[in-house]
């Protein structure tokens, strides 16, 4: 099996309905995304997929969070913009994005801080 990751990050603001401690206040993070994709062959460039191209799959999404407040956005309407809920959000909009793909999704990270980390794989 070939895996392939890229990094990518978005800045926004957010507060965990419910929570009880300074999340539950409005704050900020800068979050760190990996977005690994793989395959069990490559194509005829060697490529699980072309980095470029994945890359513009994963600035679509950095652009729907970039500088947002997460809670506003209606897929937040009704579930907490928590870390995990942030890497479903984003592979989902992934697999969306790349149907016509032969890579295949595998796991997506967020990174809240560099020592605390979310992923979302199925």
């Amino acid at each position: 099996m070939y895996k392939v990751k890229v990094m990518a990050e978005f800045s926004g603001a957010h507060f965990l309905r419910g929570y009880k401690g300074k999340c539950e206040s409005l704050h900020g993070h800068n979050w760190e995304i990996e977005v690994i994709a793989k395959s069990e062959t490559l194509d005829e460039l060697g490529m699980v997929i072309d980095f470029k191209k994945l890359k513009g799959f994963i600035n679509v999404v950095m652009e729907e969070l970039d500088h947002k407040h997460l809670n506003d956005l209606e897929y937040f309407e009704k579930i907490n913009p928590s870390s995990e809920n942030i890497a479903k959000y984003i592979y989902d909009r992934l697999l969306a994005l790349m149907t016509d793909e032969k890579a295949v999704l595998c796991k997506v990270r967020v990174w809240e801080t560099s020592s605390s980390c979310a992923v979302y794989e199925e």
